[in-house]
Order: structure tokens, then sequence, then C-alpha cells
């Protein structure tokens, strides 16, 4: 059992307006990803979405969300400001953040990125084949060398994200193109990675596979802070007493 606290969040309405979404995630993908949570042991599992007061992500919410998973698609836009302002000192601080799919331009993660995030991509329900070039990386763990996604979402390189600090999967499609689809970033005091596979119209969230990367992806980014810290208003701190006498 794990006592990691996570933070479920999806925006929520492709599964309301969409049949063929409706039909893989009736009752949202958020469900979905939070069953294959539990699945793998975790007790304390939330999930949030979009249309929800402050987007289901108040400050006491966070306060007790120690990693957030974030899938968004067709409303990007509609996500407040203020609320990636919060999510973003939350990392900063020592929250993990897993980015699925889509997410990849969420305005929280090209905040924390700095840059476009852009990609090439098709829908065309192609085979994806997901490389594990980061072998002993604990968010490889349970895995083989590689696993297939049987039907997919294409995306290609160029992906316009800085350097990971850790890339842990590359994935092949069957039209001929690669991409970076396991990513690590630390930010602050706390981590980040993207996860490619998710595609709304396809059941990916319900692989066994997958679900071992989200699970395995959560514990890796769960905080690790030593003692509780914090720049506080964002500035520097005035340290005023040195530890050694200065004269």
């Amino acid at each position: 059992m794990s006592d990691i606290r996570v933070t479920v969040w999806n925006e929520f309405r492709h599964e309301k307006v969409h049949d063929a979404v409706r039909q893989v995630y009736p009752e949202g993908i958020h469900t979905v990803i939070a069953a294959g949570l539990r699945e793998h042991g975790f007790t304390q599992v939330r999930t949030a979405t979009l249309d929800e007061p402050e987007h289901g992500l108040s400050e006491a919410v966070l306060a007790e969300t120690d990693v957030l998973t974030w899938w968004g698609h067709m409303a990007h836009r509609e996500v407040s400001d203020e609320i990636v302002e919060r999510v973003q000192q939350r990392v900063l601080a020592g929250m993990g953040l897993i980015v699925l799919h889509s997410g990849h331009h969420s305005k929280i993660f090209k905040k924390l990125m700095g840059t476009s995030c852009s990609l090439r991509w098709r829908e065309a329900g192609e085979k994806e084949r997901i490389w594990v070039v980061a072998p002993g990386h604990p968010i490889a763990q349970g895995l083989g060398p590689y696993f297939e996604v049987p039907e997919c979402e294409m995306y290609g390189e160029h992906f316009d994200i800085p350097a990971p600090d850790e890339l842990v999967f590359v994935s092949w499609f069957q039209g001929g193109e690669v991409f970076r689809s396991g990513c690590c970033f630390h930010r602050g005091h706390g981590k980040i990675f993207y996860f490619r596979p998710g595609h709304e119209t396809h059941p990916i969230y319900y692989q066994k596979e997958v679900r071992q990367v989200i699970a395995n992806a959560v514990r890796w980014a769960a905080p690790t802070l030593a003692y509780p810290f914090a720049y506080g208003d964002g500035r520097a701190i005035n340290v005023k007493e040195p530890l050694e006498p200065l004269g």
C-alpha cells in the first residue's frame, strides 16, 4: 500500500460531448487513471475536473496533494491563470507533476518548460512501440525492453521542449516517426514526468503497461525533501545571522 496522496486532474470535456470518447471512458478518463493507481496499491487518490470550483484545485486540495496527474486537450485555454500559478508554486515547493498525452499543450506544462511544447501529430489509429531507453530508471520498473500500444494517435519530433533531465522512453510509430515519449524534469524542488500515450478515443489507460508506468511515475515524483522548504513570497531569503563568526 502507498500513502502517497495523488490528485488525478482531467478537463472532462470530450467524454461529455463526443460519443466515441464516452464509449471508451463513460465516467471520464480521470476515473480510469484513478482506478489504475488504486490497482497498484495507492489508497489516497482523489479526482478533480475543470468545471469544479477552482477546477477542483483549491489551495486546500493542493496542500494535501503529493503528486498531481494532468490530462487536458480541448479546453487548455479555459484553465485559470490563477490556478496555473498556484500549481506551479506547489511544484516548485516539491509537489510532483505527471503530464499525460495532450497535456503537453497545457498552460502548466508550457509555463514550467518555458517553450511552445509543440509537436507533429496524426490520427490514424496506428501502432506505437515504446522503447525503454533507461532500463535502470524507477519509472521503467516492471517493463521489458519495450511494449506496444495497438492503436494510437501519433506524436512526432520535433517536440519543442527543453532537453529532458532524463529520458526513459522513446516511441516508434507504424508510420515511421519517433518521439521522446517519457521525459523527466526537475523544477525547483519538484519532479515532472511527461508521458505520451493516452489519446481519448482509444482505451490506452486500461492497458497494464501504461498503468504500470503511471504508478511508477507517481512513486518517482513524490516529494523527497528531508525537511519542509519554501521561498514564501518568491523572493530570496535574507540570512541575517551567519552560522560562523565573520570577524
